[in-house]
């Protein structure tokens, strides 16, 4: 049986950043837009926290069944090292979707926002299938269009609108550039396990893209997240705060261009989670600058 610690290990804390970011991200949109509301907000990080443990704990029991699991260099999977039992991890996956679904329900009720109700089922559906059922999009070079997608616009302007009731520029390249983050996260993960994922016929884009390219993908993404915030500069002058992210950004770029043994990989998702965490919290230091 897993022990506390190894649960914690399956929930692989170190993506959690990339759930929590465009919710600071869609906050301070919304508090720029002078509508700030911290009950809604926290409903929104419970969601997206909730949404991505889901995930992983999904991903663990669905790729430990298939046996893409039983080989990797990466962090503990409970399904893979047989810690514990598929379908506790299972129950372990739905329990999280199932909070995430009741806080979303809270913060449509709240917002009366019921069209995101469609969105958050939308979400949940996404979470089990990246990985889970007969045909998961993960395993055809589909999953960082949808962590883009769910990690960047729907989770950063959601959150905006829950709070404001609208949504800004600012905030629409907030989401862009959050969500550019998550997906380098996603890709630095696939290019540790290209080796592993072409046995067993996993086609993420880090494999149909080959070893070279989704090394230079990943350096490419974190250039163009702080790019496309530079559009806001003539309006936001303090959105240029982003660019200290720059000097944090050189050791897992050439960590990702130079590492050749696939461990030395391992660090860069964490590092890769406190860039967004960090890109997030310098964003809402823009926006309350730009308030004052």
């Amino acid at each position: 049986m897993a022990t506390v610690g190894q649960w914690i290990e399956g929930a692989r804390l170190r993506t959690l950043p990339m759930a929590i970011a465009p919710v600071i991200v869609g906050t301070a949109a919304a508090f720029d837009l002078g509508a700030l509301h911290w009950g809604r907000a926290i409903l929104a990080a419970l969601v997206s926290l909730l949404l991505q443990i889901g995930v992983n704990y999904a991903n663990d029991y669905s790729d430990g069944i298939r046996g893409t699991d039983e080989v990797r260099v990466g962090p503990l999977r409970l399904v893979g090292s047989g810690v514990a039992k598929p379908q506790h991890v299972k129950m372990a996956a739905f329990a999280a979707l199932g909070l995430a679904m009741l806080a979303g329900l809270a913060l449509v009720v709240l917002s009366q926002a019921w069209w995101l109700l469609l969105v958050g089922a939308g979400a949940v559906l996404a979470a089990w299938g990246y990985t889970g059922g007969k045909s998961p999009y993960g395993y055809m070079g589909l999953g960082d269009v949808f962590v883009f997608f769910f990690f960047g616009p729907v989770a950063t302007l959601g959150t905006t609108f829950t709070q404001a009731g609208q949504v800004s520029a600012a905030a629409v390249l907030g989401s862009i550039s959050t969500g550019l983050i998550a997906v380098a996260l996603l890709m630095a993960n696939n290019v540790r396990d290209i080796p592993t994922d072409s046995e067993v016929g996993k086609r993420t884009l880090a494999v149909r893209l080959g070893d070279r390219n989704a090394r230079l993908s990943y350096v490419l993404m974190l250039v163009l997240s702080l790019a496309v915030m530079m559009l806001q500069v003539p309006a936001k002058p303090w959105i240029a705060l982003v660019l200290l992210l720059i000097p944090f950004m050189l050791m897992p770029s050439w960590l990702m261009l130079k590492g050749k043994k696939r461990k030395n990989l391992i660090p860069v998702l964490k590092q890769t989670g406190l860039i967004n965490l960090g890109f997030s919290v310098l964003f809402a230091a823009a926006m309350v600058l730009t308030g004052l």
